[in-house]
């Protein structure tokens, strides 16, 4: 499979969707200035990566169209597989019983979880060249997908001539 570039902007407004749990683009965290926001979601609309859909949210509106009224944007499931997630969103009701998590073999998500789990943990540094990722997708990866979405509970310290190593804390 052929690996996806994606620009710092990109990835941050990628990561970022994929860690919500309804995949929307909107409110955009990224520190974008002028009409950056809508040259990137531009982009990723091309791309494949995001996908317009009926806006619930006046907040979060994208543009207004003529024949589905206001519109919004959400991450596609090539998003969540170009960032090495793999188990895109759910469409399931609140008080539905919890489904296990199916992950794929050989993903960078596996490699991030392996890392996490070793003795001693993994510094951003090392998760960086093991998956190819740039640091803030590692951090959005851990925060998003493994905490919120896998409920796994990360810790961090410092460690001397290391750095900062974050683990996965086995509950």
């Amino acid at each position: 499979m052929t690996q996806i570039q994606l620009s710092d902007a990109q990835a941050v407004i990628l990561s970022t969707a994929c860690a919500r749990e309804d995949g929307s683009i909107f409110p955009v965290t990224a520190s974008l200035k002028g009409g950056a926001v809508g040259n990137v979601c531009k982009s990723l609309l091309k791309r494949g990566l995001i996908e317009e859909v009926p806006a619930t949210d006046l907040e979060t509106v994208w543009r207004h169209d003529e024949e589905r009224g206001p519109i919004t944007l959400r991450a596609t499931p090539l998003a969540y597989s170009a960032l090495g997630i793999t188990d895109s969103q759910d469409e399931t009701p609140a008080d539905a019983p919890p489904t296990p998590v199916r992950r794929r073999k050989g993903t960078k998500q596996e490699i991030l979880i392996e890392m996490l789990r070793a003795e001693g943990g993994a510094t951003i540094d090392e998760i960086v060249e093991a998956t190819g990722w740039k640091p803030h997708t590692v951090r959005g990866a851990m925060s998003g997908v493994l905490r919120k979405k896998l409920g796994l509970t990360i810790t961090s310290e410092k460690v001397e001539r290391r750095g900062r190593t974050y683990m996965i804390v086995d509950d």
